[in-house]
This record gives C-alpha cells, sequence and structure tokens, in this order.
C-alpha cells in the first residue's frame, strides 16, 4: 500500500512541473510582443468587436 502512495506523490510532482513549465513558456510568448504588437493587436480586437456589435444590432 506504500507504493502506491509513492506513484500518488511522484504524479503529483510530475503534475506541478509541467504546470510550471506551461506557465514559464507563457510568459515567455507575452514577453516577446513589442508596445507597437500589443497596440495593433488590441485595435484589431476592437475593430472585430465593433463589427460583431454592430451586425448583431441591425435586428
Amino acid at each position: 500500500m506504500g507504493s502506491v502512495w509513492k506513484w500518488f506523490g511522484l504524479a503529483g510532482a510530475v503534475g506541478v512541473a509541467t504546470g510550471g513549465v506551461l506557465v514559464a513558456r507563457d510568459q515567455r510568448r507575452r514577453r516577446a510582443y513589442t508596445a507597437d504588437d500589443v497596440r495593433e493587436r488590441l485595435h484589431r480586437r476592437l475593430e472585430e468587436a465593433e463589427r460583431s456589435e454592430s451586425s448583431g444590432a441591425s435586428g
């Protein structure tokens, strides 16, 4: 029975390590954007939101 708990502990440690790797990768990707990149993406999203709002409000 003690062996089962060791496997659960190992699986938990692997899960935590994997989660840390994913968070670090996401943060690196986010930091790679320049201010101009962020501004461009925000403007694009605003335009898309305005278009969908105007097409949905026509009824």
